[in-house]
């Protein structure tokens, strides 16, 4: 299957976030989660394709687990998204940093911000797992931490996080790390 791509530049990513808040407020995040969630399926088809042509292997499922972060961040990197880092916090959460991410724009405001990029990292995890997998963003470039950050588990963990952050914990401290 040959994967079609289309090129939307950083700018666009940026002014498309900042229309959508100045109208919609607060509620332009779920909208923005929504659309990466949508492409989803195209990115993991490019992800297989990528990993095919790079690493020599029919699936993406077949790759080494040891080689997945250095193809996830190839991939991204070559998709012009920026390079990432795949690391594991606790038994129960993935994590994905990026120091240059696309959908990142300094100045951006005192919350993460990446919201295209966590419903996308989001589908492509379940994908991959074959289960449900929600993601977080917990820093961002935008309102400027050094990188973006992505918690991505089950739901219900994620869910449970942030609760305890809307009362003051941090993150590491809500997963018990």
């Amino acid at each position: 299957m040959e994967t079609q791509t289309l090129t939307l530049g950083r700018r666009s990513l940026h002014q498309l976030r900042s229309a959508l808040e100045r109208s919609l407020g607060v509620q332009a995040a779920p909208l923005l989660q929504e659309a990466g969630f949508a492409s989803g399926e195209a990115m993991t088809a490019a992800l297989q394709d990528y990993v095919r042509e790079q690493f020599a292997v029919d699936k993406l499922q077949d790759l080494d687990e040891a080689y997945f972060g250095e193809a996830l961040s190839g991939f991204f990197a070559a998709q012009g998204w920026g390079e990432l880092r795949v690391g594991e916090l606790g038994a129960a959460v993935v994590t994905v940093d990026a120091a240059n991410w696309a959908e990142a724009a300094p100045g951006g405001g005192p919350y993460p911000s990446c919201h295209i990029s966590a419903g996308l990292l989001a589908d492509i995890f379940s994908r991959l797992a074959g289960g449900q997998f929600a993601a977080m963003e917990v820093e961002c470039n935008s309102r400027g931490d050094n990188h973006c950050r992505f918690l991505l588990a089950a739901p219900e963990t994620l869910t449970l996080v942030y609760e305890r952050m809307t009362h003051g914990m941090s993150y590491q401290a809500a997963l018990g790390v």
